[in-house]
């Protein structure tokens, strides 16, 4: 009896969940009210069947736990996520666009906020994060340049975030003799 009640209850906690997880993704992704929309029969009968399939929570399990295990990591370790994020990506990025890249809620939590204005490889625009290398370096030329400056040499560890293509100027160039 006690394993038929438990299983209800369970039942009742993914209903709950469920029916969150729609009206947040309902909150999320609003209609756009400044264009007409047109409905078409088939448009309709699309949606009405979408709307007939019910999705199960243990479909997406595996991502809710994820995402709540990233946001109940380190703070430290939510700021490293975002960091490797803004490397790869090499663009400005909104919270929101970071969060849905690596889950990582910026504009919930204060102090991984606070952490990122005013981390020294993080560039603060406003309202977008980016990432910034210690030596703003474009290209090849500029790479050279720099090495130039300092005739006893310049640690690759200093240069390495510069631009995605780096290491491999810097081997060319050592290849070639400029360096």
């Amino acid at each position: 009896m006690a394993l038929r009640e438990s299983l209800n209850k369970f039942k009742k906690q993914q209903e709950k969940c469920l029916s969150t997880l729609t009206s947040i993704s309902a909150r999320a992704a609003p209609p756009d009210a400044s264009q007409p929309h047109r409905t078409s029969p088939e448009s309709t009968s699309l949606a009405s069947a979408k709307a007939s399939l019910p999705v199960k929570f243990s479909d997406d399990t595996e991502r809710l736990q994820q995402i709540n295990a990233i946001r109940k990591s380190h703070v430290g370790a939510q700021i490293k996520r975002v960091i490797d994020v803004l490397l790869e990506t090499r663009k400005a990025l909104t919270p929101e666009q970071i969060n849905e890249v690596c889950y990582v809620d910026i504009n919930g939590n204060k102090a991984v906020y606070d952490s990122l204005k005013n981390n020294h490889k993080v560039s603060y625009h406003g309202k977008r994060f980016s990432y910034k290398s210690k030596h703003n370096l474009k290209g090849k030329d500029q790479l050279l340049s720099l090495i130039r400056k300092f005739p006893e040499g310049i640690s690759v560890l200093d240069v390495k975030d510069a631009y995605p293509t780096v290491m491999e100027d810097l081997q060319a160039s050592k290849a070639a003799g400029q360096i």
